[in-house]
């Protein structure tokens, strides 16, 4: 089905990473042309640049949570190609040691909050400014399970995450409805949220090399298997197509086999005889 994306714009942040440069590749299968930020793994972005070269594409450096660096990013678009139609707010980092939170220092729950939430904020932020002015653009955000059922030990990723997926989804899907109205050949602006269970990436490998932990995960799931990046990289693509998604905003989509939640105990750690 043609999702008609060919020579659309779209900035995608934290491209450099492992699902970000799936859906990388995704777009530009699709004649997309592509702003790819990242932050600090600069060898790995120009190494996606260069894989993507049937397309055009711009490669920015910045710090997402500082709002210089944001302006420098869409600055780079507009200058490119004079537009965003889309933009993907997929950068955020996260602690992964388990820490409880009577434990978590405070230094740690702001950095996750900025990493995830503030970076999030600045780049819809900048991209809705965009959008009031060409009157057209959809968004993508990228959340977590996390956010859905709770993740013990993160509580400052799960909390950012579920900001992301509830409360600023719902709220942007009415705004931009309005700096972007929908017109007899136009579909107004959309928001939604994709929200990845257990993904094989890099940053999971020690994780999903635990027989243990891929057991404990899957059993909360319909389907019994880790996602790969391109399960989450089809829907992001999907969404963004204002002819395939026309009617589709304020949605939170979760790619994660039917995940109900995780468990809280091991069979072995329950004691039969006080249930």
């Amino acid at each position: 089905m043609n999702a008609e994306l060919v020579g659309k714009i779209v900035v995608i942040t934290g491209a450099s990473g492992g699902i970000g440069s799936v859906i990388a590749r995704k777009f530009a299968e699709e004649g997309v042309r592509l702003v790819l930020h990242y932050r600090s793994n600069r060898e790995t972005a120009e190494k996606l640049r260069r894989e993507l070269s049937e397309v055009e594409t711009v490669l920015v450096r910045a710090d997402l949570t500082k709002e210089s660096d944001v302006r420098r990013l869409f600055n780079a678009a507009i200058k490119r190609f004079g537009r965003v139609d889309t933009l993907v707010a997929n950068a955020g980092s996260w602690e992964t040691r388990d820490v409880p939170l009577h434990e978590m220092p405070l230094k740690q729950w702001r950095a996750t909050m900025d990493a995830v939430l503030t970076s999030t904020f600045l780049c819809t932020r900048e991209f809705f400014k965009l959008v009031a002015k060409q009157r057209h653009g959809n968004a993508v955000l990228i959340a977590s399970t996390a956010g859905v059922f709770g993740e013990a030990g993160h509580a400052d990723y799960a909390s950012a995450k579920a900001a992301m997926a509830y409360g600023l989804t719902r709220t942007l899907k009415n705004e931009i409805a309005r700096i972007a109205p929908h017109k007899k050949n136009y579909c107004g602006g959309r928001v939604n949220c994709v929200c990845p269970g257990w993904t094989i990436v890099p940053r999971n490998a020690a994780k999903l090399g635990n027989a243990t932990v891929v057991k404990k995960v899957t059993a909360t799931m319909a389907l019994p298997q880790i996602a790969r990046p391109d399960d989450i990289a089809n829907l992001v693509v999907f969404l963004s197509s204002d002819k395939l998604a026309r009617h589709i905003t304020g949605q939170t989509v979760l790619v994660a086999g039917g995940m109900e939640g995780r468990w809280l105990w091991q069979p072995a750690e329950v004691n039969p005889e006080i249930v």
